[in-house]
């Protein structure tokens, strides 16, 4: 039997290429998330797009499609009370989570009698439920945040990192603001099968920490936490195929590990780095 062999099954050349598509584009949306201290936000739009799940699975129609749709406006949402509200961000943000795992879970009962069963490969991401008009949705949707992040990358750079003065060089703040928002709602559904709600966040964040270890700047961070995304999905997906568990654990489990790694080997490099200065003052 060919190590390979699971690239025989259809179910895992689709799944490979949609944890390809996540784990390049994920990261090239936290990384402003980041750099606003919102790394909690996918959380929040995952949970909300349960809701819009439920009311896929209430009417019949395409899950990711009414995924989308909640997560857009439930991202639309938080970045309102956020700028308009005195609530909070982080208490934004529990308002739409609670608000939005009730509503998922309420809904899809209706229609089912239990939510488990149905909610699971969602919640998880799942192997063999990536069909393929879900691949031309992930496939769209990936190619739209990697376009939209090349158009406007450095003005969004700037909006994250420090509003007061992009303002003054007269960015819209708002619209970008809300940019960074939808950019979150749409990379949460393209994340959905392959990772799962509750850990698609993990995937946008844990690849852009480990690359700011070492990266010098900011492109150099985006390119390294794509890739980093990118192996950490691959290597999480294939090992979860041949261990038989839901995938987004394994990926995130993996893009862990490699943060791990990363930061040792870092640890290492900074204290040789010293030692040689040391070395050179003697």
């Amino acid at each position: 039997m060919s190590v390979l062999d699971f690239l025989d099954y259809q179910f895992m050349q689709f799944a490979l290429l949609a944890a390809s598509i996540v784990g390049l584009t994920a990261p090239l949306v936290g990384i402003f998330l980041v750099q606003r201290r919102l790394a909690l936000l996918g959380d929040g739009i995952g949970h909300i797009a349960l809701t819009g799940i439920g009311i896929a699975v209430l009417t019949g129609q395409a899950p990711i499609w009414g995924a989308l749709v909640a997560a857009l406006c439930g991202a639309i949402l938080v970045e309102y009370l956020r700028a308009k509200s005195k609530i909070a961000g982080d208490t934004a943000l529990s308002i739409i989570f609670y608000g939005g795992i009730a509503g998922g879970v309420l809904l899809t009962s209706i229609r089912t009698g239990s939510a488990g069963s149905t909610l699971s490969s969602y919640l998880f991401g799942s192997l063999t439920t990536v069909s393929q008009s879900d691949l031309i949705a992930v496939v769209l949707l990936g190619l739209g945040i990697a376009f939209t992040v090349a158009m406007f990358g450095r003005q969004l750079l700037a909006v994250s990192v420090d509003p007061e003065h992009a303002h003054v060089q007269g960015l819209r703040l708002n619209f970008l603001s809300g940019l960074i928002a939808t950019l979150s709602a749409v990379t949460v559904t393209v994340g959905m099968r392959a990772v799962g709600l509750l850990l698609v966040s993990a995937i946008m964040i844990i690849p852009v920490v480990s690359a700011q270890q070492f990266a010098k700047s900011f492109r150099q961070t985006a390119i390294a936490g794509s890739i980093i995304g990118w192996v950490s999905a691959i290597i999480g997906l294939v090992f979860s195929y041949y261990i038989d568990v839901p995938p987004g654990s394994s990926i995130v489990l993996t893009a862990l590990g490699m943060f791990t790694i990363i930061a040792i080997l870092v640890f290492i490099l900074n204290l040789i780095q010293r030692k040689k200065v040391t070395d050179g003052f003697a």
